[in-house]
Order: C-alpha cells, then sequence, then structure tokens
C-alpha cells in the first residue's frame, strides 16, 4: 500500500477554509429562512419545481437536482405536501414513477421568499467577491462538480 500523500499547508487551509465557508453560509441561509417555514434544503425542491416545465419534476429527477437520496427526498416531500407546498402525482407513461409537483400555495410561497434569500445570497456570498473572484470561483468548481456527478453516476 502507498503512503498517503498528505495536504501541504496550504491546500489543507484551502480546503478548511473551503469546509468552514460551506458550513457558515449553508447554516446563515437556512437560518434566514427559518422566519418563513422553509429550510434551505425546502427551498431548493421549490426553486427546482419552479423551474420546471409544468412546475413539476420525477422524483428521481428532483432527487438527483438536490444531490439526495430517493428515500430522503421522499421523507421531505411529505413534509411539504403536509404544508401545501407540494404534492405528488403519478406518472401516466411510468406506473413506478412519481412526480413532485408545485402547488399554487408553494408557487406563491417561493415568489414570496425569493426575493429575500437572493438578498441574502448576495450579501453573504456574491457582494463579498469581484467579478472575476466569482468568475474564478465557477471556473474552479465546474471540474470538481463534473467528476463527482460522474463518480456518483458510477455508483
Amino acid at each position: 500500500m502507498d503512503a498517503p500523500q498528505w495536504l501541504t499547508p496550504q491546500e489543507q487551509r484551502a480546503w478548511r477554509a473551503h469546509l468552514a465557508a460551506h458550513r457558515l453560509l449553508f447554516l446563515q441561509l437556512d437560518r434566514e429562512l427559518q422566519g418563513t417555514g422553509l429550510s434551505l434544503n425546502d427551498y431548493e425542491i421549490l426553486v427546482n419545481l419552479s423551474e420546471s416545465p409544468g412546475r413539476r419534476m420525477r422524483m428521481s429527477e428532483l432527487a438527483d437536482a438536490t444531490i439526495q437520496s430517493r428515500s430522503r427526498l421522499s421523507h421531505q416531500i411529505s413534509r411539504m405536501e403536509a404544508a401545501g407546498l407540494v404534492t405528488r402525482q403519478d406518472c401516466e407513461d411510468d406506473r413506478r414513477g412519481t412526480y413532485a409537483v408545485l402547488t399554487d400555495h408553494g408557487w406563491d410561497t417561493i415568489q414570496r421568499v425569493a426575493p429575500d434569500h437572493v438578498a441574502s445570497v448576495r450579501r453573504h456570498f456574491i457582494d463579498l467577491m469581484t467579478p472575476e473572484q466569482v468568475s474564478a470561483l465557477e471556473q474552479t468548481y465546474a471540474p470538481i462538480i463534473e467528476h463527482l456527478q460522474a463518480v456518483r453516476g458510477a455508483r
């Protein structure tokens, strides 16, 4: 077995900075959504549904889009269904498939909450960087995302 290739001090600082920034940003955005009755995960589901044709997505596609297990997504959709934000609908062409569908209440909720959420994303993330840094960040993450999606798909 080969010896591990330990991170250099700079690589370690970069890795830990990434973890801290991700966790702190997620917590802050989630905290700011609490007053709306939504979690950040709820918001992400509502956004995906609101941007989809017919405001609906197959549950399997929604799980992939939100990077959740099908089981976890199913539980979350059940909670959101109870709140009247989404509903489930059988797939006409596939008896085993189910759609998650945005309700009128869900649509009204995302329209009401989105402006404040976007302002929070700007305040706590985008506006802290120059346009060049935003571009560099996008370019930096693109190959990482592509690689991890390929690894995930290979399972």
